[in-house]
């Protein structure tokens, strides 16, 4: 079980984004995950007629390593971290480790 995953809400906690908010849009990889609105870069591309794409400078977000941000908690409005609980039955919950209460 993974302890961050897609549309969790995350804040940046180091980098030129630091203390930015957003949404996990996608994981990619193992330790890449990409935030909505979050390290944005520009790339300059070539128009392809065949496709119907327009050339120029689009921005789009980049990825960020999973140690660079945190799971936001709401109750504390603070960055915080995730433990796994696992139930008498076997079964696996997320929950913050400041309060312990259930992140799903």
């Amino acid at each position: 079980m993974r302890k961050l995953k897609r549309d969790d809400e995350v804040i940046v906690i180091t980098g030129k984004d630091k203390g930015k908010r957003g949404s996990i849009s996608r994981l990619v990889g193992s330790d890449r995950v990409i935030v909505a609105g979050v390290n944005m870069v520009k790339r300059h591309t070539k128009p392809n007629p065949n496709a119907g794409q327009a050339g120029g400078i689009i921005e789009k977000e980049a990825s960020l390593h999973i140690s660079n941000v945190a799971i936001f908690n709401p109750e504390t409005s603070k960055a915080d971290r995730v433990a796994i609980q696992v139930a008498e039955d076997g079964a696996k919950k997320r929950v913050f480790k400041s309060n312990g209460s259930d992140l799903d």
